[in-house]
């Protein structure tokens, strides 16, 4: 039996996973010792393996090493088990191996050294030596063998030694700014310490704003500089508890057998040795020989010296530091969380900079006793027909989940006994009880009428105004009278009755106007719901309050002159209108008339009626109201009369909110109850003279004080400033926060600095209290404490790592993970606390667990008002024990408190449920993480009282977001650094990673009406995008770790033949479609042959129809500026061609570039270049608005092309020839220019016949969506192929109207342009997309003008037409436009159909009678220019909806409509006659089933001849164009679309009576991010960005070394820029489970858009790495 105990850690490490060897939290009492039984085979084997493994295999005989071979290939194969194998091989290796000294102790059952020797650095004698106890500050202490907490007798002293105390004294630095609830000398040493003692700190790159991406190098890649000089950058990437191992090391031919320790890193090295960001770097040889080294056995583990581990860790750091990188590695790559289950278990925890060393799980990888050819067999027979989704991939909900609330076996658990519950005393039955408040109000005014009640000081520290008891009496039976007899309303009288709710809204400046409506409202039972008094329309929170009272029926408001005048108002002096409030009658209850003598106040009520409503908040912001009875409000009175020893006639100052908690029930109810005088000192007073209160207890001689931990810590500020303060009279100091764990630093600091001014140490009482259950403990004062059996008070130092586990473990004083507590005193009479599970059921928990504490009281709330379901789940909480049987047949109520019950029945509150983060499993509390940021030297950089800690749940898992105020001169390169700080410190102290840190300008956060920050108005706002940030510091890379296991690549052995094999033994049908057929057999008559050329056919329409109009042109305005007829167009081409043969020197097959606007004069350039054999080449113009960029690409296009002339107007020439050209274009460098506009009158040319139909045509330039610039030549076969299938499709004839309103320079655009009217006759009315961007309307008025039955037109068309005439719908059907005539609305494009912009398309102007089928889209590519068109007599287009997980995985999975993960996809059109089509795979070119995604390729008479290029045919021609399938039909030769798509049979019956084959298209494959292991369209990226914000106008998306860069243009003002940073992460995180690595905010109209309306994503990579986007911000995300 192995037993070992708990390691003394005493110094600090910054190693994210120690070597652990056990818990970190284990405790030095009986009960924490853990007994663990190992198999002595387990130890032999773990022994052995560790001996072998530091054996070189080298060195060992020929015959030896072949037999080791042997059994290698035996255990691979599974033809022998793990254990035999290791025996065999130790057997084999025994004469060459020297067992060590820790084999052979642990093989004669010796049991191993404790944990703390093998990382002590002393001597193993001495290490074996048990910790020592914590030091406990007292004279006299107990020690609980349950909990190992002390407790002592009150005296106040330190915890640590005189000599201690003084050094932190001495370097005790004050301040003014803010709260000092969570200051801590202690957590400031350990933070400084954890921070002083980094060996290597992470540089990370720093966010920029614009201008500023980095620091540019030689090339343009930004580095960051670290610490010593180097341009390098380490980073965390994978998870701490990760069992498998990398990539690397497995391809590095490791035994996947053997138990090594996995490590894995990262840097910032590239392949040209260029420092760049996050690339991940790793040696796999070397790590694999290293790793090798430093493996041991688990038994050995604990027995290891620290010199080892220190040794260990600095060379792993050495060799990481020279490893030269090959290429960089996917960063975005996960590692699958922690699964190993070990013999010693250890926490694994996220240290951020540091080295990882992991074990791998061996068991996981260990083969059975079954050959592994025989258990493949029988898992073949098991397996189904069809596969599952699951057998592909590994991208599941469930796994997220599963993965975020990750059970740690290692982590400690609760030891001790089931906690009994602890009652209180019995409450003492005095005579002459009063039994309600308005009888002793009446009593007290009556009787001592003279005596004070109530005062407050003014802002200058004056008695400003005070009342006595008669005076309070008098004004509230005032108010009583007028609530039930006065109220009245305009529209109706308003009768309130007693348990009506009345709002009261005071300002926290005139607690006397409150105190008399308050009791005003007890005498008249009326319910009073006290809130806070609305200061302005955006009040934080103000909207939750508005929703509370109309919740609580509230129709009358009380409050007073002074407020009621300082609400916000209009600009005509009415009230404004607060959003969610109900509609308020108010009443001044200043000015009130008197009640009649004879009037008296309704008689006692019903004691189980509510008294009052105390609104609380859940972490949500939801406010609520908490009913407190009558009988509570009494009885709770009088037990706190009896724990507190109130008597009359006493002073007590409140410095706390008198509406609420503690301030309410202490100096509202308690203290008229006992005839005591109170003075309050308002919130604006404290913040100018923060020690009025100490000089107000010194004047008047005050016994009792009710303040808060921030006050302790601000008068001990204001005690240089007030000499002459005496505090001998004062009896209680009651902290009202005293329950906060971070308050015992205040109490101390207070008690040693005001001891000599009177102070007794006993005076402090913490007390514990909830809305719901009202006081749940309180420390007993002074001399009443000793009248207490039991230890009066109590301190313990815990864990944090062991809380965060929910178990208590003892730690020691100068840990650097400890907390330490100090007790809440005990409950009250009459009451009893018990500790209940946090999570789940209600059972009871251990003495060392953490639980929620609850009360069983006859002084509890009855619930929350009108929330009967959420008021059981809290008021009515009856306790379990383990085997689910009741407990106590008692009511229960929780108080939203976490902690436990120490000795004596003293309450320890670590925290509360609103403050709980559970983040991957653990849970940790906001206030020490408050307490540990403060401590990372806050004074420089942030206001101290000023930080919000919250948490937002993304991806299943709760994510820790910190936003603080920073000060005013700190500048962004002193906040980044600061931040970068913090981080390491939560991550070192807490184990954890801060997900998001924000920090904002000084007064930006919202705040409650006494100063603090309102917390979930500052969540909201984070969550909406409404922060406004001036820093950001995302951390996903090391927060996110339940991300899915990323895809494995699939073996070599898998080829294209294999996967067609099992697609047909599936039943899946291979995916292949074609059109119907074109009937070319007929184009071989010689009648045919004559007509075979486009110009031979214009011949014969201007020879047989010479006045038949094929082109009208129209402008913005819709008026008709140009037009052709048959015959016009004949004369002016040939007109054109013999200019072209006089002014140059051209010969048929030379090129000549045609730079004309869109109009006729194009039309007719084109065919003048082949009427004469020229090769026309279209290439836009420049624009005059953007010269210097677009005239550039018209110059180049004319080089690439080698046109021997340039052809067009003499506008655009004068334009090319300008000073304002030569900057970019040398004028000179042009070939020659011809002006088109300066023709001859009459010259006739000889008729030119191409030699023959496969001669080139055109050629057609375009830019991709990847940025490449590429022309395509097509042949005079193929264009009137084109011609040929369109007019089958779509039924083109001469009697026809077609709207185009297209670019006419390339693709499917420019043949609907200039090819289409002349090979069918048809009339189409040309629209250039430039006219409709002044018109919107233009280009459905012509199609409704036209009655035109096919239009095409682009996306960028229709979203142009869309924005601008959505709210001028109604106008148009009024002048009579109508689009019922349309029958195919087809928009042009090579992308993937964007469904969302046609289905608003047709929504919209579906009331103008046009068809919900009628919009359809057509796809083409550079190697066809039109595959697919929907036809007049093809089904409607066929919509489905596919998984988008399965889609990254190239697998094609249909779902229902509303499915998670679903992807909503419209097919691309119809192919057109004569196209076939085929899905490949794009590695192998094997033939595709239908269930599988893969690149299109095509087969038509109308594909291009290949790319034009001088050098002859390469190498890509004939990859593109010239393809055969390696499988499938090897005959057919394909041109590759380079886009992916898949192919779907559907229920429509073509026009050929056959079923329907659906092409869905779903995007380049060049545009795909590949990033672990799955393939992502940016598309659906980007749709996912754009639907997260509405100022979010355009997005796109790019990888750059393996890290998602997400730009989005921000439709905002520039400090909204930051806001966005976290929406796009979080987003990004849900919706595709990616980590986005960089987020750059940029300018609308910064992201590149072709003419065709598509994103040039490469452009803007390329402008992002030449640092030329000048963005925003740009944000790295860690």
């Amino acid at each position: 039996m192995d037993i070992w105990e708990k390691r003394n850690q005493s110094s600090y490490q910054m190693e994210p996973a120690k070597m652990d060897t056990s818990s970190t939290v284990e405790s030095n009492h009986t009960s924490s010792i853990i007994v663990l039984e190992h198999s002595n085979d387990a130890t032999h084997l773990a022994n052995g393996k560790d001996t072998l493994s530091h054996l070189n295999v080298g060195t060992l005989p020929a015959a030896v090493r072949e037999r080791l071979a042997e059994l290698d290939v035996e255990l691979s194969e599974g033809d022998i088990t793990e254990k035999g194998y290791l025996k065999k091989r130790a057997k084999l290796l025994q004469s060459f191996t020297t067992p060590s000294s820790a084999t052979v102790n642990n093989v004669g059952g010796s049991p191993p050294l404790p944990v703390s020797s093998s990382l002590s650095t002393e001597s193993t004698s001495a290490s074996a030596a048990p910790p020592s106890a914590p030091s406990v500050l007292s004279a006299i202490s107990i020690i609980d063998t349950s909990t190992g907490l002390s407790v002592t007798n009150g005296t106040g002293s330190n915890c640590a030694s005189p000599g201690i105390r003084a050094r932190r004294k001495a370097a005790r630095k004050l301040t003014r700014d803010g709260e000092n609830r969570f200051h801590s000398e202690i957590r400031q040493e350990q933070v400084q310490k954890a921070l002083a003692e980094m060996k290597e700190k992470s540089a990370v790159p720093l966010n920029s704003k614009r201008h500023s991406i980095l620091f540019p190098t030689a090339n343009g890649l930004p580095v960051t500089v670290n610490g010593n000089g180097d341009a390098s950058l380490v980073r965390k990437i994978s998870d701490s508890g990760s069992s498998e191992e990398d990539e690397d090391s497995m391809k590095s031919g490791h035994d996947s057998s053997s138990n090594v320790s996995s490590m894995r890193t990262s840097s910032l090295k590239s392949q040209d040795g260029q420092s760049s960001f996050h690339s991940d770097t790793s040696n796999s040889t070397g790590v694999a020989i290293y790793q090798n080294q430093i493996s041991y056995s688990s038994i050995e583990r604990t027995s290891a010296s620290t010199a080892l581990s220190t040794t260990v860790v600095d060379g792993l750091t050495e060799l990481i530091n020279n490893l030269a990188p090959s290429m960089p590695v996917d960063v975005t790559k996960d590692v699958p969380p922690h699964t190993s289950t070990v013999a010693h278990g250890t926490y694994s925890h996220n240290h951020m900079g540091s080295l990882r060393m992991e074990r791998e799980d061996s068991s996981e990888r260990r083969p059975g006793k079954v050959s592994a050819k025989i258990q493949q067999l029988l898992t073949t027979l098991k397996k189904p027909k069809r596969k599952s989704l699951a057998e592909y991939f590994e991208d599941d909900d469930r796994e997220l989940e599963i993965a975020a609330n990750t059970v740690n076996p290692n982590a400690p658990k609760p030891e001790g006994a089931v906690v009994m519950p602890f009652v209180g005393e019995r409450l003492p039955a005095s005579a002459g009880v009063t039994i309600s408040l308005e009888a002793a109000l009446h009593q007290h005014g009556k009787t001592f009428p003279k005596t004070p009640a109530l005062s407050v000081l003014d802002s200058n520290g004056r008695m400003s105004s005070h009342l006595a008891y008669a005076k309070l009496l008098s004004r509230s039976q005032r108010i009583c009278f007028n609530l039930l007899n006065k109220t009245s309303q305009r529209e109706g009288t308003l009768k309130i009755k007693p348990g009506d709710r009345v709002a009261l809204i005071y300002p926290n400046a005139d607690p006397l106007s409150f105190v008399c409506a308050f009791y005003g409202c007890l005498m008249a039972g009326v319910v009073p719901v006290m809130v806070e008094a609305p200061l302005t329309k955006r009040d934080a929170g103000c909207q939750q309050v508005g929703f509370f009272l109309g919740s609580c029926g509230v129709q009358l408001a009380l409050t007073s002159d002074t407020c009621f005048k300082a609400l916000p108002r209009n600009a005509n002096g009415e009230l404004t209108s607060f959003k969610g409030w109900p509609k308020l009658q108010w009443m001044i209850t200043d000015s009130l008339g008197k009640a009649p003598r004879d009037w008296e106040a309704p008689g006692r009520l019903m004691d189980d009626l509510p008294a009052y409503i105390e609104y609380t908040s859940d972490r949500d912001g939801h406010v609520m109201g908490v009913t407190v009875p009558r009988n509570a409000m009494i009885k709770h009175c009088r037990s706190l009369t009896a724990v507190c020893g109130y008597d009359e006639g006493e002073v007590m100052v409140s410095v706390v909110d008198f509406k609420r908690d503690v301030g309410l029930w202490h100096s509202v109810l308690t203290s008229i109850y006992n005839r005591m005088h109170v003075i309050f000192i308002p919130y604006a007073l404290m913040k100018i003279s923060p020690g009025s209160w100490l000089l107000t207890i010194t004047k008047f001689r005050a016994s009792v004080a009710v303040v808060k931990s921030r006050d302790l810590h601000w008068g001990v500020l204001a005690q240089r400033d007030h000499r002459d303060v005496n505090l001998s009279t004062l009896r209680i100091l009651l902290v009202a926060d005293g329950s906060n764990p971070w308050s015992l630093t205040s109490c101390d600091q207070f008690v040693n600095v005001f001891q000599s001014k009177g102070l007794r140490p006993d005076v402090v009482c913490p007390c514990a209290s909830s809305a719901e259950a009202l006081t749940v403990a309180i420390r007993r004062p002074g001399s009443l404490a000793l009248q207490q059996p039991g230890a009066p008070s109590g301190r313990g130092v815990l864990s944090m790592s062991a809380l965060s586990y929910g178990v208590i473990r003892v730690d020691h004083e100068n840990s650097l993970t400890s907390l330490t507590l100090q007790d809440s005193g005990k409950v009250l009479p009459d009451g009893s606390l018990l500790v209940l599970k946090i999570d789940g059921p209600p059972y009871l928990c251990k003495t060392d667990e953490i639980g929620e504490i609850c009360v069983d009281s006859p002084y509890v709330g009855s619930g929350y008002w009108g929330l009967q379901g959420i008021s059981a789940a809290t008021f009515k909480v009856h306790p379990l024990r383990q085997d689910d049987s009741l407990y106590r047949d008692r009511q229960y109520v929780r108080t939203g408190l976490l902690g436990f019950l120490g000795p004596g029945g003293l309450l320890f509150v670590c925290g509360s449920r609103q403050g709980l983060m559970q983040v991957s499993g653990r849970k940790h509390n906001t206030d020490d993480i408050i307490a540990t940021i403060l401590a990372v030297e806050p004074m420089k950089f942030i206001y101290r009282g000023r930080i919000a800690v919250f948490s937002v749940k993304v991806l299943r898992d709760e994510r820790i977001c910190v936003v603080a105020e920073q000060r005013p001169d700190c500048t962004e390169d002193e906040s980044f650094q600061w931040m970068s700080r913090v981080l390491q410190a939560v991550d070192s102290i807490h184990q954890v990673g801060i997900y998001c840190l924000a920090l904002v300008l000084p007064n930006q956060l919202p705040k409650t009406s006494l100063g603090g920050i309102h917390l979930s108005e500052t969540r909201k706002r984070f969550l909406d995008g409404a922060l406004h940030p001036s820093n950001v510091l995302m951390c996903p890379h090391t927060c996110v770790t339940n991300l899915p296991k990323p895809r494995e690549t699939q073996a070599d052995l898998i080829g294209p033949a294999s996967m067609m094999v099992g697609s047909i033994v599936q039943g899946v049908r291979l995916a292949e479609a074609r059109g119907r057929d074109l009937h070319l057999a007929d184009d071989d008559t010689e009648n045919a042959k004559k007509y075979q050329f486009i110009t031979e056919i214009l011949r014969w329409r201007a020879t047989t129809s010479p006045e038949h109009v094929i082109y009208t042109l129209l402008s913005a305005k819709g008026l008709a500026v140009g037009g052709l007829t048959c015959g016009q167009l004949h004369k002016r081409a040939e007109k054109m061609a013999a200019f072209i043969q006089e002014k140059a020197d051209v010969q048929p097959g030379d090129n000549v570039a045609l730079v004309f606007p869109p109009g006729t004069d194009l039309i007719c350039a084109f065919y003048a270049c082949l009427y004469i054999g020229v090769v026309p080449v279209t290439i836009r113009p420049p624009q005059i608005q953007n010269l210097s960029t677009t005239l550039p690409t018209v110059k180049m296009i004319t080089d690439v092309s080698k046109s021997r002339a340039v052809l067009s107007t003499s506008i655009l020439i004068r334009l090319m020839k300008s000073k304002e050209a030569s900057v970019s274009v040398d004028p000179k460098s042009w070939p020659p220019l011809l002006d088109a506009d300066d023709q001859p009158r009459k010259k006739t040319i000889p008729s030119y016949r191409p030699p023959s139909a496969d001669a080139v045509a055109y050629i057609d330039f375009s830019v991709s969506t990847t940025g490449i610039l590429a022309g395509v030549k097509m042949s005079h076969a193929a264009l009137t192929a084109l011609c040929r299938s369109q007019k089958l499709a779509c039924e083109l004839y001469p009697s026809r109207h077609v709207t185009v309103c297209l670019d006419p320079y390339c693709g499917l655009g420019f043949v609907l342009w200039v090819l289409n009217s002349v090979y069918s006759g048809h009339h189409s009315i040309l629209i250039p997309p430039s006219e409709v961007e002044q018109n919107p309307a233009l280009w459905i008025t012509t199609v409704s003008q036209y009655r035109a039955r096919d239009t095409f037109c682009s996306y960028g068309v229709m979203d142009i037409t869309l924005r601008g005439l959505g709210g001028a719908v109604a106008v148009l059907k009024e002048r009579g436009l109508s689009l019922s005539c349309v029958r195919t609305c087809v928009v042009v494009a090579e992308e993937r159909p964007r469904i969302s912009l046609t289905t608003s398309f047709s929504k919209l102007f579906s009331t103008l009678g046009l068809s919900a089928h009628a919009v359809s889209t057509a796809f083409g590519c550079r190697v066809n220019v039109a595959l697919c068109v929907q036809g007049a007599s093809s089904p409607d287009p066929t919509t489905l909806y596919v998984d988008m997980r399965a889609l990254r995985n190239d697998r094609v999975t249909l779902v229902e409509r509303g499915s998670p993960h679903s992807l909503c996809l419209m097919e691309s059109g119809k192919l057109l006659p004569g196209v076939k089509v085929v899905i490949a795979n794009p590695e192998t070119k094997g033939q595709c089933g239908d269930s599988h995604l893969g690149e299109i390729w095509v087969s038509s008479p109308h594909n291009s001849t290949g790319y034009f290029s001088t050098f002859g045919e390469s190498a890509l021609t004939n990859d593109h164009f010239h393809a055969r399938l390696t499988t499938g039909d090897t005959r057919t030769v394909y041109a590759r679309t380079g886009y992916l798509g898949f192919l779907r049979r559907t229920e429509a019956i073509g026009p050929e009576g056959e079923l329907h084959d659906a092409v869905f298209v779903v995007g380049a494959l060049d545009e795909t991010l590949l990033l672990r292991g799955m393939r992502f369209h940016p598309i659906d990226i980007e749709t996912s960005v754009l639907k997260s914000d509405k100022r979010i106008c355009e997005s796109a998306v790019f990888s750059w070394t393996n890290l998602l860069v997400v730009t989005v243009e921000l439709d905002g003002s520039e400090g909204e820029a930051l806001d966005l940073v976290p929406i796009v992460t979080n987003v990004v995180l849900e919706d595709h489970h990616l980590v986005v690595g960089i987020v750059v905010v940029v300018d609308p109209g910064t992201v590149p858009i072709n003419s065709r309306g598509e994103k040039q994503r490469m452009h803007l990579r390329d402008s992002f790495l030449a640092d030329q986007l000048d963005p925003l911000y740009c944000a790295y995300n860690m």
